[in-house]
């Protein structure tokens, strides 16, 4: 199970038209479906669950919100088949607003890194102006830059390149950083 984590080149695809909820599948540098998504549509509280396909008969992560409507939201991710949790991801409520920004932390909730979009300007331009511009987010620990996650430009279709650096080895659990990307795609959906 750890093996779809092992890679350091993905593919996150969000599913074009969904009533309710939002679904995204992540597929490896050689295009395997590796892990399937589903938020739960109707919740107080947020609740995405990633699967290692689309049947989700196989449930891989949790990433649920610790509390109902959070400006701050904290959101702790779980490793389904043991119950472990593996960290959290908590969004700066106020500094997200010109552009999103979020903290990494470890399983004991001690801070480990941020998650920042690029610029600014060019968060100021998608938010105002046109979600066309496409997104662009480094990931950093402990200073060093460990993860990119990119927006691939498409009119339709939100598609995020996930790219860990060779730094993350041994920094950052890429089941924090799945966890992430999936949590960003949902957000952007609801922004859409």
């Amino acid at each position: 199970m750890i093996e779809r984590f092992s890679g350091s080149h993905y593919l996150l695809v969000r599913q074009f038209f969904k009533l309710f909820g939002a679904n995204c599948r992540v597929f490896d540098e050689n295009d395997r479906l590796v892990l399937f998504s589903n938020q739960k549509a109707f919740r107080l509280k947020e609740d995405i669950r990633v699967y290692s396909d689309e049947s989700r008969t196989k449930e891989i992560l949790q990433i649920l919100a610790r509390n109902i409507i959070d400006f701050s939201a904290a959101y702790d991710v779980y490793f389904a088949p043991t119950g472990e949790k593996v960290g959290a991801v908590k969004r700066k409520g106020w500094k997200s607003l010109v552009r999103d920004e979020w903290i990494l932390m470890d399983a004991g909730d001690a801070e480990i890194g941020r998650i920042q979009e690029d610029s600014a300007t060019r968060a100021l331009a998608r938010r105002f102006l046109s979600t066309l511009v496409p997104q662009h987010f480094r990931v950093e620990v402990a200073g060093q830059r460990v993860l990119e996650l990119r927006q691939r430009f498409h009119p339709f279709i939100y598609k995020l390149e996930i790219h860990y650096l060779p730094a993350a080895s041994g920094m950052l659990d890429k089941r924090i950083g799945i966890a992430a990307a999936v949590l960003i795609a949902a957000i952007e959906e609801r922004r859409g």
